[in-house]
């Protein structure tokens, strides 16, 4: 961050980042969640969140009111197979493992076990942790292993991406095939800051700049790709929604 001795231009992936969202306006976002989103907010949810904000690394989470519209998702497709690459301590999991049926399904994949099982102890006190099979490691070698089952395509209701950006173009072109036709995916962070709107020359955390070009790839991939349906929403750091038509 800009010390006090530097100039105090605006840095995307700053304040854009504050609070997870591309409002401009703090307490417009507050209001949302103050009146839409932690009144229906489920009490572990609640607690995983308030758990995770502790974390060092709490930026990674999924925000609130994008676990709240992965709620309302999963409910109106009737979605009992998902598949998410990226947890971290989970809220997004969570959020998807509540609203699942019974004898609902997870397979999530992420890198490292540990943060997971921060949010593991708050998920078995929600009584949804049978409804996930996590799985250590990166995630395209699970993906490969999966299309090698022919009766693993086309069998997930849902699917939620929220890892490694630089990857996500390579995700894309795998879970296409894993999803069922009118099956969606989410990807998150598609928005990435405000930062693929920003000027060649504007000023950007060196993690928001390394991997802006790997969004803006991903966002040109998706509007030309004729199998699917897509819709890009500014929920917390923009969720790009794809239905798969074909």
């Amino acid at each position: 961050m800009a010390n006090e001795e530097e100039p105090k231009h605006h840095v995307f992936g700053l304040k854009d980042l504050s609070h997870k969202t591309l409002l401009q306006s703090d307490a417009l976002y507050q209001y949302i969640l103050e009146t839409s989103v932690y009144p229906r907010e489920h009490e572990c949810l609640k607690e995983l969140r308030e758990m995770t904000e502790e974390h060092p690394w709490n930026v990674m989470a999924t925000p609130p009111d994008e676990g709240q519209l992965l709620t309302m998702l999963i409910k109106l497709i009737n979605a009992k197979n998902t598949l998410e690459i990226g947890v971290y301590t989970g809220y997004s999991l969570l959020s998807t493992a509540l609203a699942l049926p019974p004898d609902g399904k997870i397979l999530a994949f992420d890198v490292n076990r540990v943060y997971y099982e921060l949010g593991l102890p708050i998920i078995e006190k929600a009584g949804v942790a049978h409804k996930i099979d996590f799985k250590e490691g990166p995630a395209l070698p699970f993906l490969d292993e999966l299309l090698k089952d022919e009766n693993k395509k086309g069998t997930f209701d849902f699917v939620f991406v929220d890892a490694d950006k630089e990857n996500y173009l390579n995700y894309h072109k795998r879970v296409i095939d894993l999803v069922k036709v009118g099956g969606l995916i989410g990807y998150d962070n598609t928005l990435w800051a405000g930062s693929v709107a920003a000027s060649h020359d504007a000023l950007l955390m060196d993690y928001i700049k390394l991997l802006r070009g790997y969004v803006m790839e991903l966002n040109i991939y998706l509007a030309q790709d004729s199998r699917i349906e897509i819709c890009q929403l500014p929920v917390g750091d923009g969720i790009t929604l794809c239905r798969r038509i074909i």
